[in-house]
């Protein structure tokens, strides 16, 4: 079927992310056609398999292209300050899906708001008062 056919997907979700939830499960796990889905469209993340979603390249892909594709990140990555300092760098609304203790850093908060001043709205409460 074309849903199982690597070239194919391929080929759709570069033109469209929004083909990869009708790609076969196994493509769904494809990192290249996966990469290339989040590339194109952020939110699909969310129909990868589960094993790519602590993909490092493959979430921080989709943040730069959605920064609320994080939440869909696997939480090892939420959970990981190097990680959410790349992500928020990417897009500062990233902020609001990083782990709490995150959202207390004050580096990391100023490093999201430098990108995007809306992100002051994720920082924890103690940095807001």
């Amino acid at each position: 079927s074309l849903r199982a056919d690597r070239e194919v997907v391929l080929a759709a979700v570069a033109q469209n992310g929004f083909a990869l939830p009708f790609a076969d499960a196994s493509l769904r796990a494809d990192r290249d056609v996966v990469l290339a889905a989040v590339t194109e469209n952020g939110l699909v993340l969310q129909h990868c398999d589960e094993g790519l979603r602590s993909d490092r390249e493959v979430v921080l892909a989709a943040v730069s292209w959605y920064g609320e594709a994080l939440q869909y990140a696997d939480a090892s990555l939420r959970a990981d300050r190097e990680f959410i300092l790349a992500a928020v760098a990417e897009n500062g609304m990233a902020l609001q899906y990083a782990g709490s203790s995150l959202q207390s850093d004050c580096k990391l908060v100023l490093a999201a708001m430098s990108k995007d001043p809306r992100a002051f709205e994720y920082a924890a409460a103690s940095l807001r008062s």
